[in-house]
């Protein structure tokens, strides 16, 4: 009876970290490819070499939606960082949260 619970606690457990280590697998998929489209899209911002654009914080869903976050001195500015970041592939949609200074 004893080598029976210890053999069912045993594969009960090897399941359960199974489970938790594909779930973990599946996450590393999402969080790869957000990251690649946030570094898309800073490397965009960048090229461009406006100072004002350095300022702006990029945030990439799982989706593809983007969050654009920081400060610019004029709405051209945040208009530039918004029109760039649509442009980029992988993009879905983009939320424009920039405060102008």
């Amino acid at each position: 009876m004893k080598t029976f619970l210890l053999c069912s606690f045993l594969a009960v457990g090897a399941a359960s970290t199974t489970s938790v280590i594909a779930a973990d697998a599946s996450q590393a998929g999402i969080y790869v490819k957000d990251s690649v489209i946030t570094t898309k899209v800073k490397a965009k911002l960048a090229a461009k070499h406006l100072s004002t654009l350095t300022k702006i914080s990029v945030d990439t869903d799982k989706d593809g939606v983007v969050w654009l976050s920081g400060t610019a001195p004029t709405k051209d500015a945040s208009d530039l960082a918004e029109m760039i970041t649509k442009d980029t592939d992988g993009v879905r949609s983009v939320h424009n949260d920039i405060h102008i200074e």
